[in-house]
């Protein structure tokens, strides 16, 4: 009787994780340009915000893995590639003045299971005061370019 409860809550859980993925690769997608704003009706491309919704699904990759299902893993590892490519895509295309913005985009390599993603990293200099820089560090990570 345990196990059908075990099983019916584990199925919740990852229809659940499912949704979280794919809000994410949504947000992403809307940043990316790829979806157009539904307040403005415009695409509309944001490097950095976009970045930022690839960066936590790559963090929620890195501390569930072992963890996933089959199917949760599928859809996250999918998603996370569709969305890397169309980053590469929008910050070669005609977003170029928007990657500017953003900071620099430079090639990174993928950590490996071994790895954490920091050390996959790279650091980049923050644009502010010289003063506040040297005590805060920002670091960006590329997928490709």
């Amino acid at each position: 009787m345990a196990e059908v409860q075990k099983t019916t809550q584990s199925g919740e859980m990852t229809q659940r994780f499912i949704e979280f993925v794919m809000m994410q690769a949504q947000h992403a997608a809307l940043f990316l340009g790829q979806v157009p704003n539904p307040q403005t009706g415009k695409s509309e491309v944001n490097l950095e915000v976009a970045r930022m919704f690839i960066d936590q699904l790559v963090m929620i990759q890195e501390k569930t893995r072992g963890n996933l299902t089959n199917d949760e893993a599928t859809v996250l590892r999918n998603a996370l590639s569709s969305l890397q490519m169309a980053f590469v895509e929008a910050s070669q295309g005609g977003a170029g003045d928007v990657a500017s913005e953003s900071g620099p985009i430079t090639a990174a390599k993928p950590a490996t299971a071994g790895e954490s993603p920091a050390s996959a990293s790279e650091p980049a200099p923050m644009p502010s005061a010289p003063a506040e820089s040297e005590s805060k560090k920002k670091f960006t990570k590329s997928y490709g370019a």
